[in-house]
Order: structure tokens, then C-alpha cells, then sequence
């Protein structure tokens, strides 16, 4: 509506009758406008159906986010079962590699425990070695002494050095191989000869040369004999 003009509101203020009549429509106006925000307040049809369209719609925004955390939620905890998975196979490679080391140092140190042992037995052996010449060059003695010259104190002396010798070497596992009557074994003895022999059968051993001798259980010389023939 426009606005009225100077002019009209001085001939309203002139005439009561205009007046009264601008007063009225005044208030229609106010009325109107009273009336279109009541309007606007209330909600037509078309307005709830919109209000309901867009409360469904929020319930669908509502429930789409839901979905979506829900995936989120899903996917987090499947990444953290495969961070885990790979984590579990991570220390089960390093348990079987830990293992694996574990049973190469054991083997490692049997291994150098064996050498040790052998290193240790061949130089013992060495030192066996010569010896042996020494213990036969007692019982050469010993056997060369006349029987009338046995019980002197030299005698008696070379038998008790003698047999210290032989208790030594045998607190460290020297031991002399069985060879007179036994049968005759490669392992253990060296035939040098055959024999005749009335007392032995064929492959006894009749006569002991030299004395055979073992360190535990390896040979560390063997015996010297002569093996009775087949007559």
C-alpha cells in the first residue's frame, strides 16, 4: 500500500469524518497483518506435510549416521585384528628364530665340547705314547733281574716304581689289552707271526710280543703277538 501524502494527511486532519475514516482502515490494516502472522503461526496442510517430510528425512540423516559409525567402528576393529595378526606372527618368527638360535648354540657348543674332548684325548694320547716305551723298559728290567738278586733293595725298588707307573696309568684309564689265549682281534692286536701250538687252537693267540694298551676307549698301541696256526 502506499504511503499517504502530505496532502491527504492535511485533509484528513481538516475533515473529522476523514479522520475517523483513516483511523478505520488503519486498524484493518493492523488487522490484516494480525492475521497473516496468525497464519504464518499456524502450519496448512501442505506446511505438516513438509514439517513430516522433513522429520523423515532427519530420521534418515539420523540413521544414516548411525551406518556410518557402525562401518567406521567395523573397519577400526578389522584394522586392529590385522595389526594384531600381524603383530602375533611378527613374535612367533622371532620365537622360531630365537629357537633356531637357541638349538645352533647348542649345537655349536657339543660340537666344541667334542672338539675339546678330542683335542684333550689325542694329546693325551701323545703323552701315553711315550710313556709305553718307558713301562716296557721296566718289565725288561724287572724280568732280566736274576732270582737271586729279586730280593734286593734295588729290585724292590724298580718293582715298587713300577707299579706306581702302572696304578697312575690306570686312575687316568690306561688299561693293557687282553692278548694271551684270547682270540685274535685286528681291532686290538698286531699278528707279526704264526706259531704252532699244542696248548691254543687256530687263531689264538700263543705269545704276547709286546703289550697292547687303550686310552678309555680308543687304542693307543696295539699288541705285539704271534697267532697259532692251522696244523
Amino acid at each position: 500500500m502506499e504511503p499517504m501524502s502530505e496532502e491527504m494527511k492535511k485533509d484528513m486532519q481538516d475533515s473529522p469524518e476523514m479522520e475517523e475514516a483513516a483511523q478505520d482502515r488503519e486498524e484493518e490494516m493492523e488487522a490484516d497483518v494480525d492475521g497473516g502472522g496468525e497464519a504464518e503461526g499456524e502450519a496448512g496442510p501442505e506446511e505438516a506435510e513438509a514439517d513430516s517430510g522433513s522429520g523423515e528425512t532427519e530420521n534418515a540423516k539420523g540413521a544414516g549416521e548411525g551406518s556410518w559409525a557402525e562401518r567406521k567402528a567395523a573397519k577400526k576393529k578389522l584394522k586392529a585384528e590385522k595389526k594384531q595378526d600381524a603383530l602375533k606372527e611378527k613374535i612367533e618368527e622371532l620365537e622360531d628364530r630365537v629357537k633356531r638360535q637357541m638349538a645352533e648354540f647348542e649345537n655349536f657348543r657339543k660340537r666344541s665340547e667334542k672338539e675339546k674332548t678330542a683335542m684333550f684325548e689325542t694329546g693325551a694320547k701323545s703323552v701315553i705314547e711315550k710313556i709305553l716305551p718307558v713301562v716296557d723298559n721296566f718289565e725288561r728290567g724287572l724280568a732280566s733281574i736274576p732270582e737271586d738278586d729279586k730280593g734286593s733293595a734295588f729290585a724292590e725298588g724298580m718293582e715298587m716304581i713300577y707299579k706306581q707307573l702302572i696304578s697312575e696309568l690306570e686312575k687316568i684309564e690306561v688299561k693293557p689289552i687282553p692278548a694271551l689265549g684270547e682270540e685274535f682281534n685286528p681291532d686290538f692286536h698286531n699278528a707279526v707271526m704264526q706259531v704252532e701250538s699244542q696248548d691254543y687252537g687256530p687263531g689264538i693267540i700263543a705269545q704276547e710280543l709286546q703289550k697292547g694298551y687303550t686310552y678309555r676307549d680308543s687304542v693307543v698301541r696295539h699288541s705285539m703277538v704271534a697267532v697259532t696256526s692251522e696244523s
